[in-house]
C-alpha cells in the first residue's frame, strides 16, 4: 500500500514539474539552495512573523468584507452585526484588529534590528528602501482600516488627519475636500477608503513584499556580525559551491522559524481571547460608540503605532511646520543607507558612542509615543516632546559625523557563533 501511495505521489509530482519546469529552480533558489548565515539570532525572526501577520490580515479581511457595509448609516451597525450575529464573527474581527497592532510591533522590531546590525549598508540599500516603502504603505493601509468601523475615534481621527492636508498652501483646502469627497467624513469617504483598504493598497503591499524578498535573496541576508558569508571559504557539507558559513534556509531555518511562529501565535491567541482591546491600546474605548459629528471625544488621538509621529505634529506650534516635521520624520528614514558612514555594519563592533545613541533613539521614540497618546495639555510634556523631536532628527542628520568618528572593534573574517 505504501509503495502504491509513493508511486502515486511521485507520478503527480513528475506530472506537475513537467508542466511547470520553472517551479523547482525557483524553489531551490529561494528555499533549499538559498544559503543564510548560520549565526542568525532571535532578532531575525520578526521578518517571518510579519509575513505570518500579513497572511492573517488578508484572510480575516476577506471574511470581514462579506458582512461589512461601507456607508455612514450602516458601517457601525454592520460591525456590531459581525460581532454579535455572524458565527465566529467576533473572533475574525478581533483577529484582524489585534493583527494590525501585532503587525506594527513586529515591523518596528524588524526595523530596529536593521538599524542595529547595519542591514541597510551596501549592497542592501534597495532592500532597505523597499522595506521603508512597505512601512509607508502599511501606515496608510492601517489608517484607512481604522476609519472603516465608523466609531467616534474613527470619525474624528479621520477628520483630524485629513485636515492636515489643509495646511498645504494654495491647494490645501481643495485637497482636503477631494480626499474626503465632502466637507466632513461621510459616505464618500467611507466608500473610497474601503476600496483603497480592501483592493488597492493590499495589492501594492503584496508587490512590495515580493520585491523586498527578491532583492534580499539576490544580495543575501545580513547577520549579527555584518560579515558577508560569500567572502569566506567556499564549500561546506551541503555543497562545494556554498559559502562555508551558510546553511540552507530550508529545512534548517524553516524548522526553527516554525517554533517561534507557534509561540507568537500562542501570545496572539491569548490577547485575542482575553484582552482584545489591550487596555484601550489596540481598540480605543471611544470606538465602541457610533460616530457622532456633533459630539467631540475628550481626547482625539490615533492608535498607538502613530503616536510618536502625532506627538511630533502636536509639539510644533505652527500647523504647516508640524505637518512637515511629521512627514519629514518618516522621509528621513529612507536616507539612512547614505547617512551612515561607519566602517563596520554591526553595532557589535562599533564603539560606545554609537551604542548609546541608538539606545537613546529607541527610548526617545517610545517616549514620543507615550506623549502622543496623552491629552497634550501638559506644558512640561510639550517641552519634553520638542526636545525628543529635535533629538530624533539630530540622530539622523548628525549620523555622518558620529558614525565616522566613533571607534570600531576588529571585525572577524568569518561569522561567529554567540551563545
Amino acid at each position: 500500500m505504501a509503495n502504491v501511495i509513493e508511486r502515486g505521489v511521485n507520478g503527480a509530482w513528475d506530472w506537475f514539474t513537467a508542466r511547470a519546469p520553472g517551479f523547482m529552480p525557483f524553489y531551490r533558489k529561494h528555499m533549499s539552495e538559498y544559503y543564510a548565515p548560520k549565526n542568525f539570532n532571535i532578532w531575525y525572526i520578526f521578518g517571518v512573523l510579519s509575513i505570518v501577520v500579513l497572511v492573517n490580515q488578508i484572510l480575516t479581511g476577506i471574511f470581514l468584507t462579506m458582512h461589512f457595509k461601507p456607508s455612514a448609516a450602516e458601517a457601525f451597525a454592520s460591525v456590531e452585526y459581525i460581532m454579535r450575529d455572524v458565527e465566529w464573527g467576533w473572533l475574525i474581527r478581533y483577529m484582524h484588529s489585534t493583527g494590525a497592532s501585532l503587525f506594527f510591533i513586529v515591523v518596528y522590531i524588524h526595523m530596529f534590528r536593521g538599524l542595529m546590525y547595519g542591514s541597510y549598508q551596501k549592497p542592501r540599500e534597495l532592500v532597505w528602501i523597499l522595506g521603508m516603502l512597505i512601512y509607508l504603505v502599511l501606515m496608510a493601509e492601517a489608517f484607512l482600516g481604522y476609519v472603516l468601523p465608523w466609531g467616534q475615534m474613527s470619525f474624528w481621527g479621520a477628520k483630524v488627519i485629513i485636515s492636515l492636508f489643509g495646511a498645504i498652501p494654495v491647494i490645501g483646502n481643495g485637497l482636503t475636500e477631494w480626499i474626503m469627497g465632502d466637507y466632513l467624513p461621510s459616505d464618500a469617504t467611507l466608500n473610497r477608503f474601503f476600496a483603497l483598504h480592501v483592493i488597492a493598497l493590499p495589492l501594492v503591499l503584496l508587490l512590495l513584499v515580493v520585491l523586498h524578498l527578491g532583492a534580499l535573496h539576490e544580495v543575501g541576508s545580513n547577520n549579527p556580525d555584518g560579515v558577508e558569508i560569500k567572502k569566506g571559504p567556499k564549500g561546506n557539507r551541503w555543497s562545494k559551491l556554498a559559502p562555508a558559513d551558510g546553511i540552507p534556509f530550508h529545512p534548517y531555518y524553516t524548522v526553527k522559524d516554525s517554533f517561534y511562529v507557534c509561540f507568537f501565535l500562542i501570545v496572539a491567541a491569548f490577547i485575542i481571547f482575553f484582552a482584545p482591546a489591550f487596555g484601550g491600546w489596540f481598540l480605543e474605548h471611544d470606538n465602541f460608540t457610533e460616530a457622532n459629528r456633533l459630539v467631540t471625544p475628550e481626547h482625539i488621538k490615533p492608535v498607538w503605532y502613530y503616536t510618536p509621529y502625532y506627538a511630533m505634529l502636536r509639539v510644533v506650534p505652527n500647523k504647516l511646520g508640524g505637518v512637515l516635521v511629521m512627514f519629514g520624520a518618516i522621509a528621513i528614514l529612507f536616507l539612512v543607507p547614505w547617512l551612515d558612514r561607519a566602517r563596520v555594519r554591526s553595532y557589535r563592533y562599533r564603539g560606545l558612542m554609537s551604542k548609546l545613541l541608538l539606545a537613546a533613539f529607541a527610548v526617545s521614540f517610545i517616549w514620543l509615543g507615550k506623549i502622543g497618546a496623552g491629552p497634550g495639555t501638559d506644558p512640561v510634556e510639550t517641552i519634553v516632546g520638542r526636545f525628543l523631536t529635535a533629538f530624533y532628527f539630530l540622530f539622523f542628520l548628525t549620523m555622518p559625523l558620529w558614525t565616522s568618528w566613533d571607534k570600531t572593534k576588529p571585525v572577524p573574517d568569518r561569522v561567529t557563533m554567540h551563545e
